[in-house]
């Protein structure tokens, strides 16, 4: 599966060289061309990396910096023009994963790339999600509801890993099977709603909670009660 990246960048030729060069790499991108805009994108979609500007119009890199780790812990690499100690500690202080100044070489954009992705693929791996009495190990592929274990089978406990590790976003239909389904599936959008069933019967409806919700003509979010 190959990774998504959201592009915040506001000079839209280097925009476009960066998204014709990362989707030659094989990575899917997303570009926004101001810093509200990608701060709405960043809090409606899954995204495994944000490559953030920080002279935006709108809404500056900072900023959006600042409230997207409110809710995400997305890695973001910063991408600008300014070259002073004090904006690198900033940005790394307000959660930034890395820093990259311009002008700069694809060769070593693609290797940073490359490095924060690495990270946050193994700090995932061992990381137990969460949500209300709703626990997920990935190492142990255990799940477990007020302690007590569920037995899920691959596809179901893959569907809840990954409506977990984007808790809170609402996923479409599509986004799902994606992401948790083969390429070559071709069973139809109706097999995530069959999925979520079982994931309700044996969540929701067993221990009596309410995690898993429909938003409708969209698509499903987990959030806690």
């Amino acid at each position: 599966m190959s990774a998504r990246i959201l592009l915040i960048e506001d000079e839209e030729k280097l925009a476009r060289f960066v998204e014709l060069e990362l989707c030659y790499e094989g990575y899917a991108v997303v570009k926004a061309l101001n810093g509200r805009a990608g701060l709405e994108l960043a809090l409606s979609e899954p995204f495994d990396l944000i490559l953030l500007d920080i002279l935006l119009p709108e809404l500056n890199g900072m900023e959006v910096l600042r409230r997207l780790r409110r809710a995400s812990s997305v890695p973001v690499v910063m991408l600008t023009a300014r070259d002073s100690v004090t904006d690198k500690v900033s940005g790394l202080d307000l959660g930034a994963d890395d820093y990259i100044t311009k002008p700069f070489a694809i060769e070593e954009l693609l290797a940073r790339i490359r490095t924060a992705l690495r990270k946050s693929a193994a700090r995932q791996e061992g990381e137990i999600l969460a949500a209300g009495p709703l626990h997920l190990d990935p190492l142990r592929r255990l799940v477990t509801v007020e302690g007590r274990p569920v037995d899920l089978t691959k596809r179901e406990f893959d569907l809840l890993h990954f409506l977990l590790k984007n808790r809170g976003l609402v996923l479409t239909r599509e986004t799902l099977l994606e992401n948790v389904w083969d390429y070559d599936f071709d069973g139809g959008t109706n097999a995530v709603d069959v999925y979520i069933r079982f994931l309700r019967g044996k969540i929701d409806d067993a221990f009596g909670c309410k995690l898993i919700h429909t938003v409708r003509g969209v698509g499903y979010v987990i959030k806690d009660e």
